[in-house]
């Protein structure tokens, strides 16, 4: 009789886990499977949606805002490598990044002009464009950020004192310029950077 009734819970205890294991491991599968469902979302709009890459040499070849001065020394340095660089964000809030193009001295890496292009239309059209070398352009965190190399009697070329730093914000379609910020170089300057006055 005892060993009847153990034989009967034994054989209870059997099924019974059978039965938790089977439901937990169907349960576990499509537990899985809705738990992706549900972290699963329309996939966000990817930067390179914006991204529409150009040949920026050829863009300054055709731009009558490019002076001739740079254009004639729009080169090759070695083989097909032009000294010019691109950089793509949204300065303008355009349907597609905004283009800053620099171009360079072949030797030095100087810049002699920088210039912003603007999708207007399908085509990119010139907004921006400063060829008072040396200058670079860059976008930093939205800004169009402008750098002059400044050079004191006696600079070598690789080796200014100082820079000019001007931001310019896109407002009314046109940038505007920023407050300037004067960085010196070098050790045992003294003092702190120094902002200019605010152009209005």
């Amino acid at each position: 009789m005892i060993t009847a009734a153990v034989v009967l819970a034994a054989l209870a205890l059997f099924v019974a886990a059978c039965g938790t294991e089977g439901t937990g491991a169907r349960d576990e599968g499509p537990a899985h499977a809705s738990a992706a469902a549900g972290a699963v979302a329309s996939p966000a709009p990817s930067p390179t949606d914006r991204y529409r890459r150009v040949d920026a040499v050829d863009l300054l070849k055709k731009d009558p805002a490019v002076s001739a001065t740079v254009k004639r020394d729009l080169k090759p340095c070695d083989g097909d490598d032009y000294p010019v660089d691109a950089s793509y964000g949204d300065l303008t809030g355009g349907p597609v990044d905004d283009i800053v193009v620099n171009v360079l001295t072949c030797g030095d890496w100087i810049g002699l002009g920088s210039y912003v292009y603007r999708e207007e239309g399908g085509t990119f059209k010139n907004v921006f464009k400063n060829e008072e070398s040396p200058v670079v352009a860059d976008i930093e965190q939205g800004v169009l950020t402008l750098t002059k190399q400044v050079y004191k009697k006696g600079d070598p070329v690789s080796s200014p004192s100082s820079e000019d730093v001007i931001p310019y914000t896109w407002k009314a379609g046109r940038f505007v310029q920023g407050r300037v910020v004067h960085n010196e170089y070098g050790s045992g300057v003294g003092g702190d950077a120094t902002t200019a006055p605010e152009d209005n």
